[in-house]
């Protein structure tokens, strides 16, 4: 048994049922978000070309707009969990440390606090996978 499968054995044999609610409280959170980017892509652009990192700005908008939209469709149902969750990562990780850190670390600053929680929730849940009241268990069950 390699390292990945000892992984999703331990976060399947882990996962307490009311970590459900937060799974999909999580991938609610994250759709509402993607919707909020394709509404106000001005915006997403101004934060994308103000990190400077010679990334095409409209393919960065697209992608981080695509990933929260149908990452967190995925998420909030329960299906390719893992998957969806290692996706919004890297979204998360640069949200976390190139995005929000120049406004500064405070309690006032809900987005950095708000990106910081949910790149905690995507690493566990890319850890312990979509859990018992999922699509991903009600298929495995049935195709039995």
């Amino acid at each position: 048994m390699n390292m990945m499968d000892r992984i999703e054995h331990w976060g399947d044999t882990h996962h307490p049922a009311w970590l459900d609610a937060v799974r999909i409280g999580l991938g609610v959170l994250l759709f509402v978000k993607g919707i909020s980017f394709i509404s106000d892509t001005t915006k997403l652009s101004e934060l994308v070309s103000e990190l400077d990192i010679q990334l095409w700005t409209v393919t960065a908008v697209h992608y981080v707009a695509f990933a929260h939209i149908f990452g967190g469709f995925l998420i909030a149902l329960g299906c390719l969990t893992r998957l969806s969750s290692i996706i919004q990562i890297p979204i998360l990780v640069v949200a976390v440390f190139f995005v929000n850190m120049r406004v500064g670390f405070s309690y006032l600053n809900s987005e950095l606090w708000l990106s910081m929680i949910t790149l905690f929730l995507v690493i566990l849940f890319a850890i312990t996978g979509s859990g018992k009241f999922s699509m991903d268990e009600w298929m495995k069950n049935h195709n039995n």
